[in-house]
């Protein structure tokens, strides 16, 4: 049994982009549920809002299905959950799962949360030679909640990729946004 890699109070995901070493590949996969209420489902945990939700409107295992076209690599998921909001809702032991399709995923990682409040950062390097994960297919699941509340809800999901070096040459990464603006040439 895992536990998550809790970030300080604040910590964005989005700040590990910045750093240039992670790109968010969410926008490239297809996003499905196990089950949703209506108004509460994939638009709303993707929609990089903190109060919107996605709530789950059935019994557990919920489930939350990343498939992307081609094989991909995956370094790390970030899981926004905040005990203080949802208090029932919010999960507490979550499985992760990969394979090529829904009849060949393994369990990779399995989390007790807490009463979690922020950002979960989920490693999902291989734990034997430790470089990032290739996959189809993640497969997050709720398997149960906080004071054994039956629904769940998840604020916001984001799953990212290493960012490969450039084969050109060794430079400096972009680390400011003003200088981010610059570091291509169209």
């Amino acid at each position: 049994m895992a536990t998550p890699s809790k970030t300080p109070p604040g910590a964005d995901p989005k700040q590990l982009e910045r750093t240039g070493t992670v790109r968010e590949i969410g926008s490239q996969a297809v996003w499905s549920l196990s089950s949703c209420k209506p108004g509460f489902g994939v638009d709303q945990l993707r929609d990089d809002n903190l109060e919107t939700y996605w709530q789950s409107d059935g019994s557990q295992p919920h489930l939350v299905n990343i498939q992307f076209r081609r094989r991909t690599t995956v370094k790390m998921l970030c899981i926004y959950a905040d005990y203080k909001s949802d208090e029932s809702y919010t999960p507490s032991k979550i499985s992760v799962r990969v394979g090529n399709n829904f009849h060949n995923l393994q369990e990779i990682r399995q989390l007790e949360m807490v009463e979690p409040s922020g950002w979960i950062h989920i490693s999902l390097l291989n734990q034997v030679q430790n470089p990032p994960i290739s996959t189809f297919m993640i497969q997050i699941a709720v398997l149960a909640n906080h004071q054994n509340g039956r629904d769940t809800h998840m604020r916001q999901i984001k799953v990212y990729t290493p960012v490969e070096e450039s084969s050109i040459g060794k430079y400096p990464r972009c680390t400011t946004v003003d200088f981010m603006m610059y570091r291509t040439i169209r």
